[in-house]
């Protein structure tokens, strides 16, 4: 199971990175086309709306690889002065608590999903189904709760983690 985990918030992050190169490409076109809208050329329709959802898409994509290397923003300033005990206490209490959030995250979406489904509301200038942006976000978020649960299992030692990644003790 670790394996597939691992591999998985790879080939995830790997996706989010071409995603996020489409996205820049595309607005260079887009930019470049304004900018030479004397010659006849223009903006690529619907830019900003394709940007808002393939952002989300590569963030829920990078973001279960980002929890499984510890690469989060933290605060380590205290960090080394506190006792052996209380460090493995807050990282399983921040890890139970990530899940928690990510549970409730991925609930909320599912019901937005759902809802802009229902309603059929669409994008302004696409006319894009606004419930595509995120059924594509939820696919990804899905797996991040199994990701964050997995990382909840590691900290308490119930499953080792891969080579080369980080503990709640330092590499591994």
């Amino acid at each position: 199971m670790s394996k597939f985990i691992y591999d998985v918030s790879r080939y995830l992050a790997w996706f989010g990175g071409l995603v996020l190169t489409l996205l820049a490409v595309m607005s260079v076109i887009s930019i470049a086309g304004r900018t030479l809208s004397f010659a006849g050329l223009g903006p690529v329709p619907g830019d900003f709306e394709l940007v808002e959802a393939g952002t989300a898409l590569a963030v829920f994509c990078f973001l279960p690889l980002c929890h499984l290397k510890r690469s989060h923003a933290d605060v380590g300033m205290f960090w080394h002065s506190y006792p052996a005990l209380m460090q493995r206490i807050l990282i399983v209490a921040a890890d139970a608590l990530m899940l928690l959030v990510w549970l409730l995250l991925v609930w909320r979406m599912g019901l937005m999903t759902y809802e802009y489904r229902a309603n059929g509301e669409v994008s302004f200038i696409l006319q894009m189904p606004v419930w595509w942006g995120y059924a594509a976000s939820l696919l990804p978020a899905v797996f991040g709760c199994l990701v964050y649960a997995w990382r909840l299992l590691e900290s308490l030692h119930l499953v080792s983690p891969q080579a080369g990644f980080k503990t709640a003790e330092g590499e591994h």
